[in-house]
């Protein structure tokens, strides 16, 4: 059950909402005797509205002033209840309705009252917190981890190395009913053949030199859960068969050990590699890729979201800038553009990077500018600082900036206007009038 935080209490009850603190320490009551007058304070800042009030009009002229079609919950109570009340007042906007209690064991029940409402009020994290998009690329990949944490379909996240494969696998299980069990993950890539085979499967003691007792496997670690096999395009067809058995039979055997263990187990899989194309080629186990690939999600380089560019790059400052005193830097107006022209080959991790690295550059209080960041990106300034005149204003420089910006993702685009400025994050439109303006062609 979530805590409460704060209740908006209104009527009487002056002794409730003076006094339940004792009862409740956790309880933060602001007491309004008018309703009118509580409905101008800031209602999202409360979990649950307390309405006391004397009669069933005056509660439902309360409810309509206090807009009964907010997410905000009311508990009405009442002196004296009847059947037909609860329907009327429900159907104006109250959560629940009960009659008042006087005394203490009164002020028990509707203390335990107010913490279900609460409980219901509080919504259940978002497992895609993390993730940083709000374009189209990220929209359809956040719809897809909702969909993928609703199934037990085994998934699998492709993706350039940098792109948050690793999120996405933390964000299915997050938003799946596995939630409450454990999430294991290991990277694939780190290990040869016969130590992978024992950190997933497990071994008996002996198996081999230095195996001095028997070992639980992840995937037995991972019973109930989610275990997330990262970069599984470098294992070796003898280690994929093995894979791909214990995927099939939903049990494993451990290394050197004479029996095997059934596992419950939901699979998430990533890799960089362009595993259709391995598999299809030989190079990579086909039996596996489509046991692996059930459910695909395909994560977006950051070159083709140019548009989450600048709203990444905020968390990133804020993000790393939490030791320090004050508030996060901001950037400059000049600084944007360079990051959004950046095609980072490195992904998120590099644009993360930069960031960090553009944070200890800056003095403290000072704001992020293209003096700040990496040579690799102030290299689009170089023939704008060429010819700059003393005398030009920031619209001057900002506008050669953009020209240059435009005229390069023209360049990259084959000249397709409509592609260019959804890769810009701007309307055609708006393309259309920059471009006459510079006199781009």
């Amino acid at each position: 059950m979530a805590p409460i935080r704060s209740v908006l209490w209104i009527g009487r009850g002056e002794r409730f909402a003076a006094g339940m603190v004792a009862d409740a320490p956790s309880l933060d009551v602001v007491w309004e005797r008018e309703a009118a007058r509580a409905a101008e304070l800031p209602l999202e800042g409360f979990d649950v509205v307390v309405l006391d009030a004397p009669c069933v009009a005056e509660a439902l002229e309360s409810l309509r002033l206090l807009a009964p079609d907010a997410a905000l919950p009311v508990l009405v109570r009442l002196p004296a209840l009847r059947g037909e009340h609860g329907g009327c007042l429900r159907e104006a906007g109250a959560a629940q309705v009960l009659e008042r209690q006087e005394g203490s064991e009164g002020d028990v029940a509707l203390l335990a009252r107010i913490e279900q409402l609460a409980a219901q009020a509080s919504p259940p994290p978002d497992p895609t917190r993390g993730i940083i998009g709000s374009g189209p690329e990220m929209k359809r990949v956040f719809s897809l981890i909702g969909v993928a944490a609703r199934s037990e379909a085994t998934v699998l996240v492709t993706g350039e190395t940098g792109t948050g494969k690793e999120l996405v696998a933390h964000a299915i299980h997050g938003a799946s009913p596995r939630r409450e069990s454990a999430f294991v993950a290991i990277n694939c890539a780190a290990f040869p053949d016969t130590l992978l085979e024992s950190e997933l499967f497990g071994h008996a003691r002996g198996a081999f030199t230095g195996a001095d007792r028997d070992r639980t496997g992840l995937f037995e670690e991972a019973h109930g859960g989610t275990l997330f096999l990262d970069e599984v395009g470098e294992t070796s067809g003898p280690f994929q068969a093995k894979l791909l058995r214990a995927l099939q039979e939903r049990e494993v055997r451990p290394l050197g050990g004479t029996r095997t263990r059934r596992v419950d187990v939901r699979v998430v899989a990533a890799t960089n590699r362009e595993l259709r194309r391995h598999a299809r080629d030989g190079l990579f186990r086909n039996d596996l890729y489509y046991r692996l690939a059930v459910f695909p999600i395909e994560l977006p380089p950051l070159r083709k979201r140019r548009g989450d560019v600048l709203e990444l790059a905020r968390h990133f400052l804020t993000m790393h800038a939490g030791k320090r005193a004050g508030p996060a830097p901001e950037l400059t107006p000049e600084a944007g553009p360079l990051l959004q022209a950046h095609s980072w080959p490195g992904n998120v991790r590099e644009l993360e990077n930069e960031l960090l690295r553009a944070v200890a550059m800056a003095a403290p209080g000072r704001r992020i500018g293209p003096e700040h960041l990496s040579d690799r990106l102030r290299s689009v300034v170089e023939p704008i600082e060429s010819e700059f005149e003393p005398g030009d204003t920031l619209r001057d420089t900002l506008g050669r900036i953009e020209a240059v910006l435009i005229r390069k993702a023209l360049t990259a685009n084959g000249n397709r206007r409509a592609e260019t400025a959804r890769r810009l994050g701007i309307t055609r439109e708006g393309l259309y009038k920059k471009m006459k303006r510079f006199g781009i062609e």
